[in-house]
């Protein structure tokens, strides 16, 4: 989901590449196709943004292609997508871990969460893009800021990330899917490197960065999404069917893994895909249950 300057919704359906419009009214339309999108497993149309620039609205589309995940970018007009333009290209594909969650940050950045594609090696070396989260300017070009010169990976070590969000104080979060076990909920920051496959969860390892928050069972989490709102996280969850909220801490977390216990603020409406904060106070949760998928309103 990602929501307009109008006040309207799109919304992606990955399988179909379709992107539907939600109006304020609550009128459901096709809006468009994302052109050369390739289904199969986990891959197909995915993440969505959108980045306000010189007066316009620029739609960014996360894709499965016949050969790679890629970033293509839109010109938005009032019905329709103006021309592809590739913002960055060669991002493995397989048929699970593909990542691909996007969001604009604070700084006016474009942040692309990979997964690592089957090839966990690719997650610990700094010259691959998958098992990244990822940094690129509006029109697709490298900051120079980022922690590896010429490289838009800001972040390595990850097995699969699904959630990017923000706090007040503009640290970085972001969820992530462990193995068999080890969910986990990480502080972001440039060059980190988060463990996997090397380790999952907070070992307190050297050379590594241990998770915030670690869902030990993946059958209570299997995070997909990730919104912060009023210092609290939410975390939306696939396998575990329910939205998890924790407090964030106003600072660098004292001894990481230490998050207080995360608490469930929504339950009983199966796998949920996305969760956005569209107001101060409300919630806009997606689920991902084939012909029954919805969006749930939730106040906090």
């Amino acid at each position: 989901m990602a929501t307009r300057a109008n006040g309207s919704t799109l919304i992606s359906e990955r399988d179909t590449a379709l992107i539907k419009t939600l109006s304020p009214s609550g009128t459901l339309e096709t809006f468009a196709q994302v052109p050369g999108v390739v289904r199969g497993g986990e891959g197909g149309q995915l993440g969505l943004e959108i980045i306000e620039r010189a007066g316009s609205e620029w739609l960014y589309a996360y894709t499965t292609t016949e050969t790679d995940n890629r970033v293509q970018r839109f010109e938005l007009l009032e019905s329709s997508l103006g021309p592809a333009k590739t913002i960055i290209d060669g991002i493995p594909k397989a048929a699970i871990h593909n990542g691909g969650r996007l969001k604009a940050g604070p700084d006016g950045m474009l942040y692309i969460g990979t997964g690592d594609a089957t090839d966990k090696d690719a997650a610990q070396d700094p010259a691959r893009l998958n098992g990244k989260i990822l940094r690129l300017n509006p029109d697709g070009t490298v900051p120079a800021a980022n922690p590896f010169t010429g490289s838009p990976v800001y972040s390595l070590g990850h097995r699969n990330i699904q959630g990017l969000a923000w706090d007040s104080a503009l640290r970085l979060w972001a969820s992530e899917l462990g193995p068999d076990r080890d969910d986990e909920l990480n502080l972001v920051v440039p060059g980190g490197n988060y463990g996997w496959p090397e380790v999952t969860g907070a070992p307190h390892q050297e050379g590594f960065l241990d998770a915030v928050h670690v869902w030990i069972s993946t059958a209570e989490a299997s995070p997909s999404a990730l919104a912060i709102l009023r210092g609290t996280a939410y975390v939306a969850c696939l396998r575990g069917e329910r939205l998890w909220q924790l407090g964030l801490p106003p600072g660098e977390p004292a001894t990481r893994g230490t998050l207080p216990d995360a608490e469930v603020a929504l339950a009983g409406q199966g796998r949920l895909r996305d969760v956005i904060a569209v107001s101060e106070s409300e919630l806009w949760i997606a689920t991902n249950e084939d012909v029954n998928s919805r969006i749930i309103s939730l106040s906090v």
